[in-house]
C-alpha cells in the first residue's frame, strides 16, 4: 500500500490553505483510501466516497455543532424528537413539496437580475446572500419571513465567527467570545419565532410552508414539542442560503468565463413567463442545459468539499481497518475529478449531464449535497433556488470579469469551499440587441 503524501507541520491541524492540493496529491499518489494521520483517512475516490455516506450506521454523521440546542430545564430533545422534527422538516422539503412552491421562488430570483447594476464591477457573494436569504426564509417561513430574516442575517454572521481559523481549538465547554454572541443570536431568532408558533397553532392555521408542516401532527409520532421546533430551525434556516450562495458564486463565474454556455441558458431562459410568480415546476424542468450547467459547476466547485464522519466501530474500507472513534474524510472534490467516473474530469462540461453518461443516479458521480440517510435535506430547494437564479442572471446579462487578480478559494475549517475576491461586471443583453439589430 503507497505511503500518505506528507503532511506540513503538525499534520491535519495545520491542512488549511493547502487542503485542495493536498486532497488530489493524495488522491493521485495514494488511491482510493489513505491515512491523513493516525485515526485521519481520507475517502477520495467515488466508491469509497459513497461507501462511507451510505454506510451510515458504521459512519455515522455527528450532530452540527454551530446550533446546538439552546440549555432548558427540559433537556435537550430526545433521539425521537429529534427524527419526528427531521421527517417533519422533510414534508416541506421534498422535491415534490418544492415543485408545488416553484411560484414562489422564481420572483426572488428575478429580483436579484434586477438588483444588479449594470456596468460597475460588483461584489457578488453579499448581492447573492441577501437574495437566497430572502428567497430561503421565504420558503420555511412565508408570510412571517420579514419578522425573521433580520434574525437570519444574524445567525448567519454568527456562523461566519465560529467558522474563522483560529490557532487553538476550545474544547466545546468552554465559552468563547465566538461561541458567547452564536448564543445570544440563537435567543433572540427563538425569541422572535415563538410567538409565531404559538400565534399558528393557537389559530389553527399552521401554513403549508416548512413551520406549518413541522406543526402538524403525524400519524407515528404526534404533535412535535414546541422547543423541539424551536431547536431544530436555527440551523436549517442558515442552511437554505449559506451553502446555495458558495454555488451561486461558482456559478456566476462559470457564465462570465463560458460565454457561449451562459447564450445556451439564455435562451432556455427566455421561455421562461414574463411574470416569475406564474413559473411552474414544468418550467423549471425545460431548463434542462441550465440545470445541467448548475450540476457541472457543483461538480468542480462543491460547496462542501469535505464531509466529516467518525467510525462507531472497527470497521473494513478498501483494505483498511479502521478502528472505533477514527475520523474518515470524504472529499467530494476529488471524488468528483475521478476520471473512472467522468471523462476530462477537469473540464468544464455541462453536456457531461445530458448525453447519459454522467447521470446523478450513478453512485459516487455526484455528491454536491451527499447521499444516502444523511444527504442534505434541501438539495431540491437549492436546485430550484440555483436553476432559476442561473437562468434569470443569464436571461438579462452578459457577465465578464473585470481586470485585477483573479478569485479565489476559501476553505473553511467547516469545509466549505467558496469563492474570494469575486467581482463581476453585467452588461445588459436587451441593451446589446437594440445597439445591433
Amino acid at each position: 500500500m503507497n505511503e500518505p503524501p506528507r503532511l506540513p507541520e503538525g499534520g491535519f491541524a495545520s491542512w488549511s490553505r493547502d487542503r485542495l492540493a493536498m486532497a488530489r496529491r493524495g488522491a493521485d499518489e495514494c488511491g482510493d483510501v489513505w491515512q491523513l494521520e493516525p485515526g485521519v483517512y481520507v475517502a477520495a475516490t467515488a466508491g469509497p466516497c459513497e461507501e462511507v455516506l451510505c454506510r451510515a450506521r458504521d459512519f455515522p454523521k455527528a450532530p452540527s455543532p454551530l446550533f446546538p440546542p439552546l440549555k432548558r430545564s427540559s433537556g435537550a430533545p430526545t433521539p425521537e424528537e429529534r427524527v419526528h422534527a427531521h421527517a417533519a422538516r422533510m414534508r416541506g422539503l421534498r422535491p415534490q413539496a418544492v415543485a408545488a412552491r416553484i411560484g414562489e421562488i422564481a420572483p426572488g430570483t428575478a429580483r436579484f437580475a434586477g438588483r444588479w447594476p449594470v456596468g460597475e464591477d460588483v461584489d457578488v457573494l453579499p448581492l447573492v446572500r441577501h437574495t437566497l436569504a430572502e428567497v430561503g426564509v421565504r420558503y420555511l417561513f412565508s408570510e412571517d419571513a420579514p419578522t425573521l430574516l433580520p434574525h437570519a442575517s444574524q445567525l448567519f454572521l454568527a456562523r461566519e465567527v465560529l467558522v474563522r481559523p483560529s490557532r487553538w481549538v476550545w474544547p466545546r465547554w468552554i465559552p468563547t467570545p465566538a461561541r458567547r454572541f452564536r448564543t445570544r443570536q440563537q435567543v433572540a431568532f427563538t425569541n422572535a419565532l415563538r410567538p409565531i408558533v404559538r400565534r399558528r397553532r393557537s389559530s389553527g392555521r399552521l401554513g403549508d410552508d416548512v413551520l406549518g408542516q413541522m406543526l402538524r401532527p403525524s400519524s407515528r409520532h404526534g404533535l412535535l414539542p414546541e422547543e423541539a421546533v424551536l431547536d431544530t430551525l436555527p440551523g436549517i434556516t442558515v442552511a437554505t442560503f449559506e451553502t446555495p450562495s458558495r454555488g451561486a458564486g461558482w456559478i456566476l463565474l462559470a457564465l462570465a468565463r463560458h460565454p457561449q454556455a451562459a447564450d445556451r441558458v439564455a435562451a432556455e431562459a427566455a421561455l421562461l413567463p414574463a411574470d416569475p410568480a406564474a413559473t411552474t415546476s414544468t418550467h423549471l424542468d425545460r431548463l434542462h442545459y441550465t440545470q445541467a450547467l448548475v450540476r457541472e459547476v457543483l461538480r468542480l466547485h462543491p460547496p462542501s468539499w469535505l464531509l466529516t464522519r467518525r467510525t462507531t466501530r472497527q470497521t473494513e474500507l478498501a483494505g483498511y481497518t479502521i478502528d472505533a472513534g477514527s475520523t474518515v474524510l470524504v472529499c467530494p472534490y476529488t471524488a468528483h475529478r475521478d476520471a473512472r467516473e467522468h471523462s476530462e474530469p477537469d473540464q468544464f462540461q455541462p453536456e457531461r449531464w445530458l448525453d447519459g453518461s454522467g447521470s446523478p443516479a450513478k453512485p459516487g458521480a455526484f455528491l454536491s449535497f451527499g447521499t444516502g440517510p444523511h444527504g442534505c435535506e434541501g438539495e431540491a430547494l437549492a436546485m430550484a433556488m440555483l436553476t432559476l437564479l442561473t437562468a434569470q442572471t443569464a436571461r438579462r446579462y452578459h457577465l465578464s470579469e473585470p481586470p485585477g487578480p483573479e478569485p479565489s478559494h476559501q476553505v473553511t475549517t467547516l469545509e466549505g469551499l467558496a469563492p474570494v475576491g469575486l467581482r463581476l461586471r453585467a452588461t445588459s443583453r436587451s441593451r446589446e440587441r437594440s445597439r445591433f439589430p
